[in-house]
């Protein structure tokens, strides 16, 4: 009697143990799962359809011959753990490719950004020193609207205000009385449409005064843009490179994303030319258009570039 009973305590404690093994590994397995999942749900949060499928997983077996008992459910728990922590390794290897690459994005952005801003940079020195001269321009009073010779300020009228831009307008009226001030309601545009007949015909002075007029009351309009570059052509069309390339460059860095931005660059580099700067300076800004504007040009200004860069001998 003492041994049947003994032989139950046996078996009740095995199966005992083997319970308490199934419980620890089920809940391995639960744990992994939910792992796996948080992991999958990092890497692809699209959704369903985006899962990896595990690098590790259990060997094929043949099919159970008849009689042969089958595997104990601790030893298939196994497997699967052994598969999910395979799973959890490898997605945890991608993670961290992934941070890696977008580590090196970073650095190669940051790299790019410092190059640009150099690049900006030197452009402006260049600029700034290609600007020296402006001082000493004769006639840079004309833009003003006031005609007189510095050497004689007695002759300016005393009712005629010089830096204000209502005094600019009569200027430019009393100028060319013969031109017509178009009114459609947009100051703007009509503003732009006045100077731009004020320089087809010739009367540079009127027209710089009404084109400043625009820039400086409607710096957020469209024309703005078109002003500026064709204050610009003014002063070259006048004779005063030095003033033209200072109303070039401001085209350039004020409206970057301005319709005639490519335009200002283009001719801010024949400003140079005329000044006689070195042929160096004048190929930087040849580039500079080419990289920044390059699919914004049309054939004719790419054709013009390179016989600019021809005549410079740009490498």
């Amino acid at each position: 009697m003492r041994r049947i009973m003994a032989a139950g305590l046996a078996a009740l404690m095995l199966q005992a143990g083997a319970a308490s093994a199934q419980t620890t590994v089920e809940g391995r397995v639960d744990r992994l799962e939910r792992e796996m999942r948080a992991v999958q749900r990092k890497v692809f949060p699209g959704g369903a359809g985006m899962t990896v499928e595990p690098q590790i997983t259990a060997p094929a077996t043949t099919p159970d011959v008849l009689g042969t008992p089958a595997a104990s459910p601790i030893t298939d728990l196994t497997e699967r753990v052994s598969a999910l922590e395979g799973s959890v390794r490898s997605m945890t290897g991608q993670v961290e490719q992934t941070g890696y690459r977008v580590r090196q994005l970073e650095e190669a952005f940051t790299a790019y950004k410092a190059a640009t801003d150099a690049r900006i940079k030197l452009l402006e020195d260049r600029a700034t020193a290609a600007l020296a001269p402006v001082p000493a321009e004769p006639a840079a009073v004309a833009a003003t609207g006031d005609t007189a010779p510095a050497t004689t300020p007695a002759r300016r009228p005393a009712t005629r205000p010089v830096a204000t831009p209502a005094a600019e307008e009569v200027a430019a009226d009393d100028a060319a009385p013969a031109i017509e001030r178009p009114k459609t309601g947009d100051p703007a545009e009509d503003g732009y449409t006045y100077g731009y007949r004020l320089w087809q015909a010739k009367q540079y002075a009127a027209a710089e005064a009404e084109l400043k007029a625009v820039v400086e009351k409607y710096p957020r309009h469209r024309r703005a843009s078109f002003a500026q570059n064709l204050l610009g052509r003014a002063y070259l069309d006048e004779g005063k490179p030095s003033m033209a390339s200072l109303a070039f460059y401001d085209s350039y860095k004020k409206f970057p994303d301005g319709e005639r931005a490519p335009d200002s660059l283009y001719y801010l580099a024949q400003s140079l030319v005329k000044l006689k700067k070195p042929a160096a300076d004048v190929c930087k800004v040849y580039t500079e258009l080419t990289e920044v504007y390059g699919t914004k040009l049309t054939a004719g200004m790419k054709a013009d570039i390179a016989k600019g860069r021809a005549a410079q001998k740009c490498s």
